[in-house]
This record gives C-alpha cells, structure tokens and sequence, in this order.
C-alpha cells in the first residue's frame, strides 16, 4: 500500500462534469442567475453517436479554476428518452462546489427568492464543512461547500488515517470517526 501522504494526483484538475439537461433555459438560469455560475461556452454540435445521428446542445458553466458544469440537450425525442435525464433524487448523488461562506449565503437566499424550498434545498453542517444543497431543475443535486476554519488540519489527519479507517470500515467496524460535529 502506497502512503498517503506521497501520493500525487495524476489528474491536474477536473475538465468538467456532464450531464443531460430537458431544458437548457432553465439550466442556464439556475446556474447562471442563481447559483452564480458563468455561461462559457455553448456548443450546437451533430455527431454519429451510438450508431445513429445526435444532434445536441451542450453548455458549459464555469468554475473559478478553470473547470466546468456541461449540459446536453437532444433535439429528437428517443435520443431525450435513451440518455436522460433519469435522475432519482437522493442526496448520495450530487456534486459539491467548494464556496465562500458569503458567497453560499447569497446563493441561499437567491433560492429562497425563486422559490427554492425544502426538500428541493437543505442545510447540513458536517462539523468539517457547511453544505447548502439545492435541487436543479434536472434533478441533479448541487452541494455548495464552506469549508471548516481548520480545514488544512482536518484533511491532514484524514488523509493520514483515509486507508486505516476505510479497511477498519470494511472489516465491520462503523464506528463514526466524524468528531468535528
């Protein structure tokens, strides 16, 4: 086993993280207006996919370092039926965007303002992190993250003891070992 501590990403950052939208409109103005993420990018695109022609529309939204939020929406009704968006809504699906905390203030209350109510938002305070979540108009569920005053020394002690504890988890034992709450 490789120690933790050592090891280097391989990845220098994530590109982006795509998904499929029904309504492109609506998508751009939960990320872009309330969620506060930028339209970058816009590409009408037609391509042999899958053993037939896919004509689609897909957006990106950009993220501070460089990464992404991409979207597709189909023009024909089978290829919107074969690839989705099917998404069950469960809060272990979602992606998390680190935030500052007067920044996930606003988006709260930009939410409050368009209606965005429980379940399709939520709060949860981990003890590590405060996690303001949100419902898009998908389905897709949006975590944005304000990360504990004792970040750097949170991740430390995690990312030494992250082998320690998983096999501990795996051989039974489910003891917490969440003691920032």
């Amino acid at each position: 086993m490789r120690d933790p501590s050592s090891a280097v990403p391989t990845a220098a950052r994530l590109h982006h993280n795509a998904y499929v939208t029904r309504d492109q409109e609506a998508t751009r103005h939960f990320y872009e207006d309330i969620i506060g993420l930028p339209l970058v990018a816009t590409w009408c695109e037609a391509d042999e996919l899958f053993g037939a022609e896919r004509v689609y529309c897909h957006t990106f939204f950009g993220l501070a370092d460089g990464s992404a939020l991409a979207f597709f929406q189909f023009a024909k009704q089978e290829d919107r039926e074969q690839f989705g968006p099917a998404m069950p809504f469960t809060p272990f699906t979602h992606i998390a965007l680190k935030v500052g905390a007067d920044e996930q203030m606003a988006v709260e209350e930009r939410l409050a303002a368009a209606g965005y109510e429980a379940p399709a938002t939520f709060v949860l305070e981990h003890g590590y992190c405060r996690s303001l979540y949100a419902t898009d108009p998908n389905g897709l569920i949006v975590e944005l993250t304000v990360d504990d005053a004792k970040v750097d020394e949170i991740n430390a002690t995690r990312r030494a003891r992250a082998h320690e504890e998983l096999q501990r988890w795996l051989a039974g034992d489910h003891t917490s070992n969440n003691t920032y709450r």
